[in-house]
């Protein structure tokens, strides 16, 4: 199988380890799906050695234990989904000195404590989407390892090179014909409260989910810098301090969920400068004062700021 470029074996019931020998398929494989099966234990330590692989989809297995360190040789990935195994381990910072990767999704595994300040080699340049929910981690937001980003710190289109990550994937031409195959990649991330999934991102989508962790502390006035994210879900934490104005620079933003922690104070009037803004959700933390009006705000439901025994909601008026 030397000459194999994708390797699909999604959605079968295809169960027990992977061997140690999957790494021999050549240095022409670029896509490795094995999602929605039943195997387990270890990845091998070996098996990226030497590999060009650009998607990587291991999600909704049983894997368990350590990522494999050899992850970090895969200098062409552009998409890792890790997510719904039983990984258990610290935070892959190792990942972040991959020039390419563009999506880290390690969401529903068993992730644990803080993750700490980078190394200057660490920085995940190119990161776009980045899902850790419903993990174990701990400690602050880590928001230096992805302020560097450049997909997620730019103001427009032109800063993000990945395709659709749920894209056609243009495959090199062959010496006799030219040929392109489309390859579907989707994934799974938590907006509006529900578990979306994404089959059709287009390439300027930016998206951060730290949701359902026990994140601690303030949300750091850095968090202004990401200008160019659209998703940002922060829900079900341990966070505490005020709700950052600077959160009203993000001019792109389309869903902020803050629910389900402990955040004091008013809701910042600058958040109204969000004209994209489809979906707010603050409920369940400890807000008071007025609920911010005008553009946007006067959409949201009052779901949105339920549980805050200190926030006064009245519905807008609208003239018929």
């Amino acid at each position: 199988m030397s000459s194999l470029e994708v390797l699909d074996l999604s959605d079968n019931n295809l169960s027990g380890s992977l061997p140690q020998c999957s790494h021999n398929f050549g240095d022409s494989l670029l896509i490795l799906d094995i999602r929605r099966n039943k195997f387990e234990g270890r990845i091998p330590q070996t098996w990226t050695k030497g590999s060009k692989l650009m998607v990587i989809n291991f999600s909704q297995n049983k894997f368990q234990g350590w990522l494999p360190r050899s992850l970090a040789k895969g200098k062409m990935v552009k998409a890792l989904d890790l997510s719904n195994n039983q990984f258990n381990d610290t935070f892959p910072s190792w990942l972040g000195n991959l020039p390419n990767l563009k999506v880290l999704i390690l969401r529903s595994n068993k992730f644990y404590g803080p993750i700490k300040t980078p190394k200057a080699n660490h920085k995940f340049p190119n990161l776009q989407i980045v899902d850790l929910s419903y993990n174990g981690f701990t400690g602050r937001l880590p928001l230096k390892f992805f302020q560097n980003s450049n997909s997620l710190s730019f103001d427009g289109a032109e800063h993000l090179t990945y395709i659709q990550v749920n894209s056609s994937i243009n495959l090199p031409d062959n010496q006799e014909y030219t040929w392109n195959l489309e390859y579907s990649y989707s994934m799974i991330m938590t907006n509006k409260g529900v578990d979306t999934v994404y089959s059709k991102v287009q390439e300027f989508f930016t998206a951060v989910d730290f949701s359902s962790n026990q994140f601690a502390g303030d949300i750091s006035e850095s968090i202004g810098n990401l200008i160019g994210i659209r998703l940002l879900n922060l829900s079900n934490n341990i966070l505490t301090g005020c709700i950052p104005p600077c959160l009203g620079k993000l001019a792109k933003l389309e869903s902020l969920d803050l629910s389900q922690n402990k955040l004091l104070g008013e809701i910042p009037q600058q958040l109204t400068q969000l004209t994209f803004l489809e979906s707010f959700n603050v409920s369940h933390n400890n807000l008071v004062g007025p609920i911010p009006h005008g553009k946007q705000f006067d959409t949201f439901q009052s779901s949105s700021f339920e549980g805050n025994s200190g926030v006064v909601w009245k519905p807008i008026d609208k003239e018929m």
